[in-house]
């Protein structure tokens, strides 16, 4: 494993965010089995033995250094239960690399809790600190308001729809792109606007 990510525990008020370990296997699972939560991720909710597959390249590619492509997927635990309640991540974006984007999601029974902001605000400063990155993108359908909520508290600017993509990618046209600087990142961090 990356040896940074080995040691990576983000604590936050309410939350941990670290990486997957192979006993997050079936918890993670349950948490995708939601057609409610999945619906602005085009994606469906898979069986157990595709959802394995997808879980075990999530934790190969902690294997991936800092200075290459990389998608890194992390268990957003509860600090008080231990539940993981969602997954937060960093990593290419495809239709724009090496450009990162930072994303998330939250178990539909603790939605509307702030956890989601929490997890992204503790994963981004990771992103600007330890990965080195210098903006982040964020991308969310116009219909999603909690996450275009999520992302307008992290100081991210709207930067375009997206429009023209195709192939793999044509499910995010009509999707909002916004950036975030690690200088306004780290602005607002320390109480500016």
């Amino acid at each position: 494993m990356n040896l940074a990510l080995s040691r990576m525990k983000l604590k936050t008020e309410r939350l941990i965010i670290r990486p997957y370990m192979e006993s997050d296997l079936m918890a993670s699972f349950e948490l995708m089995q939601n057609p409610e939560v999945l619906a602005f991720m085009h994606m469906e909710v898979m069986p157990l033995h595709e959802y394995e597959g997808m879980f075990r390249w999530l934790m190969f590619s902690y294997h991936t250094p800092f200075e290459l492509p990389f998608k890194y997927s992390f268990a957003i635990c509860h600090k008080a239960t231990g539940q993981l309640i969602g997954w937060c991540g960093v990593g290419v974006l495809e239709f724009r690399a090496p450009d990162a984007e930072l994303y998330y999601l939250i178990g539909r029974e603790h939605w509307g809790r702030g956890y989601a902001t929490e997890a992204a605000a503790a994963l981004a400063d990771y992103a600007f600190d330890v990965i080195g990155l210098e903006q982040l993108y964020a991308k969310a359908d116009p219909l999603n308001t909690a996450s275009l909520g999520v992302i307008q508290k992290l100081g991210f600017r709207m930067e375009q729809e997206l429009a023209g993509l195709t192939g793999d990618y044509e499910d995010c046209n009509g999707e909002l792109l916004h950036v975030l600087t690690k200088e306004r990142f780290l602005e607002r961090l320390h109480g500016g606007k």
